[in-house]
């Protein structure tokens, strides 16, 4: 059974594919980024729910928002999206001023970013006709 929920919401409010967790990191707005190739959580979330990020050994360097590259720590984390729990790998970044942009702009906080890698572990298919995600 195939599951499809409305991207709407963000992009009426900001222009930008968002989704709003709920379980343990209850309320952490995401945007969906298919030009990202990682996942990344912003350094300010991890420092508020670290007891729910379990690290790993690896580092990645990545470039960052602004442009920079950085090396980044590795986190596993879990989150629950409309019913369903989706763990995946994250990359802590430090995106305080671009966020503090968007948020400035928009008046929404993002707190992280579902990257390509997100989208293929867990089958997820945007329809931007449709402006809907798709999850099996």
């Amino acid at each position: 059974m195939k599951m499809e929920f409305p991207l709407t919401y963000g992009l009426r409010k900001t222009g930008l594919p968002l989704i709003l967790t709920s379980g343990k990191l209850k309320n952490v707005c995401f945007l969906i980024d298919t030009g990202s190739t990682h996942n990344s959580i912003f350094s300010f979330v991890y420092d508020h729910f670290k007891d729910e990020f379990q690290i790993q050994e690896e580092m990645q360097k990545t470039m960052g928002i602004e442009g920079n590259y950085q090396e980044c720590q590795t986190v596993e984390a879990t989150f629950n999206f409309e019913g369903t729990d989706y763990t995946s790998t994250f990359m802590i970044m430090d995106a305080t001023s671009a966020m503090a942009q968007v948020q400035e702009e928009t008046g929404i906080q993002i707190h992280g970013i579902l990257g390509i890698q997100f989208l293929l572990e867990h089958k997820w298919i945007i329809d931007f006709e449709k402006r809907t995600v798709s999850c099996p």
